[in-house]
């Protein structure tokens, strides 16, 4: 659990850090969108070098954000293993065969792209969070989901519960440490090479937290009870959000991306170029 990068944030003074956090998360929707849509090398280069210029300065140490990839290398090493060798190109010759398993190079290159969109898909947010205060978050998520109260939603409440939540993030990465480090002084196998013996050493560490984090949320709930909390109505905010020409430019650096990597996806270009001759 100490590998969760989300709520857990890195104060610094850099320029990403100073960004307003509604434009750096309409960006990292943008920056989800265009991954998605990559399907060539240079785009996926190109977004890794994005990825590498924004943590130099967001002046993040690169080992803290790679800390991040752990807690998904064993679903990344099964995802392009499997779809390496259960991929099928009856126009090509296999490069190696066993049994029903066989080898492409494009299955090769296919599972390339897989992983490296994964881990793409996992640094950007990664940064974000370190970037940005829970508080600051839920304030851009509140802001940007404001037209929504047009239709009666509960923005500021759902802005609160994912306030709370990422705030507790680390309390209960704390609250779980203690707890297995007390089961294993009383003798609970976590080192175990026993899958099974695993699991069941778990048990005695997830009920505690359970129970803990209930009697956490009843002594918040009656805390803000206590302090007369009664939703959005007439609250303020001690720090007001305010954007930049930067976050402006970034932002708009980022739709002509999106619009460039969906261009090369569904080859708009070529479709352009023929309208063109047609008139």
């Amino acid at each position: 659990m100490r590998d969760v990068a989300i709520g857990q944030y890195y104060p610094s003074s850099s320029v990403v850090h100073r960004a307003d956090p509604r434009f750096k998360l309409v960006i990292l929707v943008l920056y989800l969108v265009t991954v998605f849509f990559c399907e060539s090398f240079f785009s996926f280069g190109f977004l890794t070098v994005f990825v590498i210029v924004t943590i130099f300065l967001s002046r993040v140490p690169i080992g803290k954000v790679l800390k991040s990839l752990r807690m998904i290398l064993i679903i990344l090493i099964f995802t392009t293993v499997l779809f390496m060798v259960f991929y099928s190109d009856p126009d090509s010759k296999p490069l190696a065969e066993w049994g029903i398993f066989h080898i492409y190079l494009k299955g090769i290159y296919a599972a390339v792209k897989l992983g490296w969109r994964l881990v793409l898909l996992v640094l950007m947010p990664t940064v974000l969070t370190l970037t940005s205060t829970p508080t600051e978050l839920c304030d851009a998520l509140e802001s940007l989901l404001y037209p929504l109260k047009l239709l009666h939603v509960p923005v500021h409440e759902l802005a609160l519960i994912m306030s709370i939540a990422l705030r507790l993030i680390p309390t209960l990465i704390e609250e779980t440490d203690k707890i297995t480090n007390a089961q294993k002084a009383r003798g609970a196998a976590f080192d175990s090479r026993n899958p099974f013996k695993k699991i069941k050493a778990m048990i005695p560490v997830l009920i505690p937290l359970f129970v803990s984090s209930f009697r956490r949320a009843d002594d918040l709930a009656d805390a803000m009870d206590s302090r007369c909390y009664r939703g959005a109505k007439g609250r303020t905010r001690l720090k007001k959000l305010h954007f930049h020409v930067g976050d402006v430019l970034a932002l708009l650096f980022w739709c002509a991306v999106t619009v460039c990597i969906l261009f090369l996806k569904y080859n708009w270009f070529g479709w352009g170029f023929i309208a063109l001759l047609s008139i």
